[in-house]
């Protein structure tokens, strides 16, 4: 009887081994090196510059433009109480006439505009201009970021053109490096090292987003606001 176990044994053994130089003779397989699958996976990861690179001139800078609503227009219609906020149910609808909401309830504006500098803030790396908008007397701050940074939570100008959805990309973190690579890219046509050195009482022309977060919250601080530019004339 043990005799037939181990017989048994061996010709199952040996039926599998056919079958599966039978399969590798009909479909194939192949070994790959540990190194070759390191270089693989490394082929494969996400990459922001190029991403951007695909969308910057093509499609983000010519949509913004084209979305863009004259500022001054858009501030008239946020009309603050005396303590500089605005319920978020009165907001809504200007949003959606002249922005767009997000899946996380931040409102979103692509903005145009000129102004005259009135105060410099650049006391911290997050430099800011606030300028007196052509066409606005009401009681909203302009400010426009100009660098050497912008906030790292800043997403307006990758939220505003519309296209570019959390759903597209493969985790979070992708998602977010895109976003700084397109701030960057910001920063570097607007060119904040100019801009420091040449904007004192200037008006400027200007492109950009802002954004309103609104996530848990039903009476919005309207008090200022911070525009992200994507271009910036000195007239």
């Amino acid at each position: 009887m043990k005799y037939k176990n181990v017989k048994a044994k061996n010709l199952l053994i040996l039926i599998s081994i056919v079958i599966l130089l039978i399969f590798a003779w009909f479909y194939g397989f192949t070994v790959v090196p540990i190194k070759q699958t390191e270089e693989l996976r490394l082929s494969e990861e996400f990459n922001p510059e190029a991403y951007v690179d695909d969308i910057w001139e093509t499609s983000l800078i010519p949509v913004l433009e084209e979305r863009a609503v004259d500022l001054s227009e858009l501030l008239w219609k946020i009309e603050t109480d005396e303590s500089g906020t605005i319920a978020k149910e009165k907001l809504i609808p200007i949003t959606q006439e002249y922005g767009l909401i997000t899946v996380g309830e931040a409102h979103v504006y692509a903005v145009k505009g000129r102004g005259k500098v009135v105060n410099i803030k650049t006391e911290t790396s997050l430099g800011k201009v606030e300028i007196s908008l052509e066409g606005y007397t009401g009681p909203i701050t302009v400010n426009l970021y100009i660098g050497p940074r912008i906030p790292s939570d800043e997403s307006s100008i990758r939220d505003s053109v519309g296209f570019i959805e959390f759903g597209d990309f493969r985790e979070q973190t992708e998602y977010g490096k895109v976003n700084l690579e397109i701030n960057k890219r910001c920063l570097q046509r607007i060119d904040p090292e100019k801009l420091h050195n040449n904007i004192e009482n200037c008006t400027l022309d200007f492109y950009g987003a802002f954004t309103i977060r609104t996530f848990n919250i039903t009476t919005i601080n309207m008090k200022e606001i911070n525009i992200v530019p994507i271009q910036i004339a000195i007239l």
